[in-house]
């Protein structure tokens, strides 16, 4: 099949994630929290275990939707759950960690996914992570314990958000837009990369360990940065993907120019990944439970978006046309984030918008 078919694997895992998150958490929300979480990784545990033994591509796109509902929800739920777990006073410090944990998965996920993957075969790559799914399992069955929901509210509630909290509005079209533009090309680096210079598939998997161990960076530096400069942090962050997009179109044709230009890649996302949490936790912290589920759902439906329009463009016009289609994307989200601060700025007589 051709690439920009392949890509549909990210697109509907998106689409559900995204799209169902919001009805799911409202209508489990009298759900105990342990129960649920427990719940969502057997759907992990299980989604893993039949896509390694898939007999054809429509049974794991099959499987890739419903795992999608699975991730979505935890997002919503994870962070707020693990507030709950500590003493008030250090409840900001949980979130943080957890954040930092959903971060570092998601950009040292696919380049460990692709080096097991140049290991073992794909096959094998999706039994680990169904074990690795049912070893979390066994220990939050043991380790955490019962949380009845309580800050869960309606569908109808949930959607009403947006509307009445301008802050909330802003952070997730940021949202949208930076990872419109970061999926959509960070879906086809691999292509990107064989096309342009001509990489093997060991070196594919250095490289991505490159941008992991990047981003786990950027995720430590936003952990010290985001406390008193979060806007500053996500501005730089997000002015740094434009940079590194630019870099990977200029010099990404040679191996040196590739590792720098993923070096910068993972660790500005690392950045952005965290200050967008952190964003969505300030702009509705009495709320935060409904809000992380808008935020997952305009996350992951970008994810998917992004996916499926990058999959066109490498299909039809080239491959280099979507980090282009990236470039623009994560600027605009820049120049968003940049206008707001001004308006905030002129509404409150020259303060500055955290």
């Amino acid at each position: 099949m051709s690439v920009g078919l392949a890509g549909l694997m990210v697109t509907l895992y998106g689409v559900s994630a995204g799209l169902g998150v919001p009805f799911l958490a409202a209508w489990t929300r009298r759900v105990n929290r342990r129960v649920l979480l427990s719940v969502l990784l057997a759907v992990l545990v299980l989604g893993n275990l039949i896509t390694a033994a898939s007999p054809s591509y429509p049974v794991v796109l099959t499987t890739r939707l419903v795992m999608g509902f699975a991730s979505g929800v935890f997002w919503a739920i994870g962070v707020s759950m693990a507030m709950r777990l500590v003493a008030g006073r250090q409840a900001s410090r949980a979130a943080a960690i957890v954040m930092s944990g959903i971060s570092i998965a998601a950009v040292v996920g696919i380049p460990l996914g692709t080096y097991l993957e140049s290991l073992t075969g794909w096959r094998t790559t999706f039994l680990i992570w169904s074990g690795l799914s049912a070893l979390v399992f066994l220990a939050v069955a043991v380790t955490i314990p019962s949380l009845p929901s309580d800050n869960a509210v309606p569908v109808r509630e949930v959607f009403r958000l947006p509307r009445t909290n301008v802050r909330l509005r802003l952070v997730l079209l940021t949202v949208v837009l930076f990872v419109l533009g970061h999926f959509g090309a960070y879906t086809f680096v691999r292509p990107f990369l064989e096309d342009h210079a001509s990489a093997t598939p060991g070196f594919i998997t250095f490289v991505l360990m490159i941008y992991g161990v990047g981003g786990a960076a950027g995720n430590f530096v936003a952990g010290f940065t985001t406390t008193n400069r979060l806007r500053g942090s996500f501005l730089v962050g997000c002015a740094g993907l434009v940079l590194s997009l630019l870099l990977l179109l200029a010099i990404g044709d040679s191996r040196a120019g590739a590792i720098v230009s993923l070096a910068l890649w993972g660790l500005c996302f690392g950045v952005v990944q965290l200050c967008q949490v952190t964003m969505t936790q300030r702009a509705a912290p009495e709320t935060f439970e409904a809000a992380m589920s808008l935020n997952t759902m305009a996350y992951n439906t970008s994810i998917a978006i992004g996916a499926l329009v990058g999959g066109v463009f490498v299909d039809h016009v080239s491959v280099a046309s979507v980090v282009w289609f990236g470039v623009a994307l994560t600027g605009a989200s820049l120049l968003l984030t940049l206008s707001a601060g001004r308006n905030s700025a002129g509404a409150t007589g020259g303060g500055v918008a955290p």
